[in-house]
């Protein structure tokens, strides 16, 4: 048992160790491939690009679809965190409540499926980016890995597949459309979206505006 023990302590502090110099690594490197891009069967597509190369607009469309209060929290939107839980209780359909931090954090870390383990480790690295990044390269980050398409990530590689341009000139209505898709971008449209996709974008658009005037992507900018 104390040999048991000795080999959990090194293997936790061997985790703690590592965790730390990656996200201290990708604090100023960008992050090369995800277990994501890894195990897509359609390959991948990616173009890195800092935020100041990428428009405005899209960082408002990804604040007003997942994150709206992605300047005032530390990673975890508690209030979001309970109404899911008290929500998936009754059953149905279940809701997420992850920030676009938590997002980042499982993108470029971990990996999509995995429960309650996948969970503690995505808290973890939460904490660690919120940290150590601060907001303005969680947002950067989390363009540039979110998958935007079949084969395609971040906001670059999804501008050109969808638009033919580049995501420093997404117009509003562009950016709310792959904002709207951003959740399950291998079944929505962005370049003609219909039914509930169509409409969802159109809101996130409408949103976009009170992202501006309220100032909900300040700390992005400060």
């Amino acid at each position: 048992m104390r040999w048991f023990l000795m080999l959990l302590a090194k293997l936790v502090l061997w985790f703690v160790g590592l965790s730390l110099l990656l996200v201290v690594v990708y604090r100023f490197v960008p992050p090369p491939v995800t277990v994501t891009m890894l195990l897509d069967e359609h390959g991948m597509t990616k173009d890195w690009e800092p935020l100041s190369n990428i428009d405005r607009n899209l960082v408002a469309a990804v604040i007003a679809a997942e994150d709206g209060k992605f300047c005032s929290h530390n990673g975890f939107d508690t209030e979001a965190i309970e109404k899911a839980i008290q929500h998936n209780a009754q059953g149905g359909r279940i809701r997420g409540a992850s920030t676009i931090s938590q997002q980042t954090a499982k993108n470029v870390f971990l990996w999509q499926d995995g429960g309650f383990f996948r969970k503690g480790l995505e808290a973890w690295f939460t904490l660690l980016i919120e940290t150590v990044w601060g907001k303005r390269r969680i947002m950067e980050v989390y363009l540039n890995v979110a998958e935007t398409g079949i084969g395609t990530y971040g906001a670059e590689a999804g501008a050109q597949r969808y638009f033919n341009h580049s995501a420093a000139r997404l117009s509003r209505t562009e950016a709310a459309r792959m904002a709207a898709a951003l959740p399950l971008p291998k079944q929505r449209s962005v370049v003609n979206p219909a039914g509930f996709t169509r409409r969802y974008g159109n809101t996130i658009a409408a949103r976009m505006g009170v992202v501006g005037r309220d100032g909900l992507d300040a700390c992005v900018y400060e």
